[in-house]
């Protein structure tokens, strides 16, 4: 199936996606990946080919490295968080990956990086083919602070692979990751999905990437929005809902 192969999909503006971008004053991209048809569908091409900045959406790959390159013997292993002040309370706790990974704890995942070792690091992105797949030379910033860039298109296609069990890591630690996002579930479907936030940049640039299951049939799906204030941020989840729905991905609620 090409939608695995990198080979392009065939896009599909979607008119119900951008009128909820429009609606929600939203600069941005969504794109939801459908690879039983091989098609890209969504709101503004141009954008969901741009590499940005993964920000904390590359605790999925960067969850999938640590387990397999056995940095962390397991998803319940603890970290220490290092003891210093953090922007949010929940953060300033030493927890395990699984703990970690639904508030989005950054010391933590610094930690994991720093114990996977920049030459690991690299090897491993390079391998799992994430987005430009530069990681420069700080083992603990470079999802955040750049240089690793990735596009909305990009993050459907590793989501993709992620779902089949076809990246280049065990099977056993792509089914632990994919238990790790799960957000929601109901009669025959469920939700999985990982935010990310690259504050301090510029522009600041904010994602939400997973993926919905009905049935047999997977959807990835990607949306990411250029931040003007702290109300765009809180809006990313809402109108990425939406737009599933909008599309006949998402059940209603």
């Amino acid at each position: 199936m090409l939608a695995s192969s990198g080979q392009a999909q065939t896009w599909r503006e979607s008119q119900e996606v951008a009128k909820l971008f429009d609606e929600a004053g939203l600069d941005g991209t969504f794109v939801v990946l459908d690879p039983q048809a091989d098609t890209l569908t969504g709101h503004d091409e141009a954008r969901a080919h741009t590499r940005f900045i993964p920000a904390s959406t590359f605790k999925i790959p960067n969850s999938l490295i640590g387990l397999a390159s056995g940095a962390v013997a397991s998803a319940d292993e603890v970290l220490p968080y290092g003891g210093q002040p953090q922007p949010f309370p929940q953060w300033e706790k030493d927890m395990s990956l699984r703990e970690a990974i639904p508030i989005s704890n950054v010391p933590i995942y610094q930690e994991l990086a720093r114990r996977i070792g920049l030459s690991r690091m690299q090897e491993y992105v390079t391998r799992l083919g994430y987005g430009n797949a530069d990681i420069g030379t700080q083992v603990d910033q470079f999802w955040l602070q750049g240089p690793l860039k990735i596009s909305a298109v990009e993050q459907t296609q590793f989501l993709y692979r992620l779902t089949q069990g076809a990246l280049p890591v065990p099977p056993t630690v792509q089914a632990t990751v994919r238990e790790m996002v799960l957000l929601e579930q109901g009669d025959g479907w469920a939700l999985y999905g990982k935010t990310g936030w690259a504050m301090g940049q510029d522009p600041e640039v904010a994602w939400w990437v997973g993926w919905v299951t009905r049935g047999d049939a997977v959807y990835p799906f990607a949306l990411n929005i250029t931040v003007r204030d702290t109300k765009d941020g809180e809006k990313r989840i809402p109108t990425g809902k939406a737009a599933l729905r909008a599309l006949g991905i998402l059940p209603a609620p």
